[in-house]
């Protein structure tokens, strides 16, 4: 067993492709295009937005319920103390500064449902998984990212995005604010964004391809 490979489809599906590769005249080229593309698209979102991380304790019920509680009343707190943030880096430089501020507002969520786990928060350069927000969908890679670690941190964690603002509106029907995503457009090419949104004719196709000997 070797390696991990990431692959993007651009149109299609990845099994129609694999079906077409098998056959004569197959344009491999423009499948190494696609893989270009991919990359220039995650490391332009990675440069574009800052990502909020939560880890709960543990995966006890109390305890995931507590994690979401916290994520609402940080992502409350810089929504409202966030507006003059006109890009990612100034997001990032803010909550650097209000680091204290931050771990405060987490830890008054904690003593309020009576718990004493205790609370860290830093932002770090962290890897993430592909994530779904609405109908917005980024690739895996590499993000800065506020991370807020409750107690242990080794329950299920939370993911989303501070700026533009992605997070949640309705976390049951998946709505992100309007205002988020039109920000995030606006820092994207026509052909970028649609490569991220669902129902766009361009889609994003992870795969990951085990190379065994």
């Amino acid at each position: 067993m070797l390696s991990i490979l990431l692959v993007l489809k651009t149109g299609g599906t990845y099994e129609n492709e694999k079906n077409k590769s098998s056959g004569a005249g197959t344009d491999h080229d423009s499948v190494w295009c696609g893989i270009c593309k991919a990359n220039a698209v995650q490391e332009k979102l990675s440069g574009e937005v800052f990502r909020f991380h939560v880890l709960a304790n543990s995966d006890s019920k109390e305890d995931q319920e507590l994690k979401m509680k916290v994520k609402e009343a940080v992502v409350d707190y810089m929504c409202e103390n966030l507006s003059d943030a006109g890009n990612a880096a100034e997001a990032k430089a803010w909550a650097i500064r209000h680091k204290e501020e931050l771990i405060r507002t987490a830890r008054e969520v904690l003593q309020e449902e009576g718990c004493n786990d205790q609370i860290t928060a830093e932002v770090v350069r962290c890897e993430f998984p592909d994530k779904t927000y609405g109908d917005i969908i980024f690739p895996a890679g590499w993000y800065d990212a506020l991370r807020i670690k409750i107690g242990k941190a080794q329950g299920h964690n939370w993911w989303c995005v501070l700026y533009p603002n992605l997070c949640f509106m309705d976390s049951v029907h998946a709505i992100v604010p309007k205002e988020g995503k039109e920000e995030l457009r606006s820092v994207l090419t026509d052909e970028e964004y649609a490569m991220i949104v669902k129902g766009t004719p361009v889609k994003i196709k992870w795969f990951f391809l085990q190379l065994t000997e």
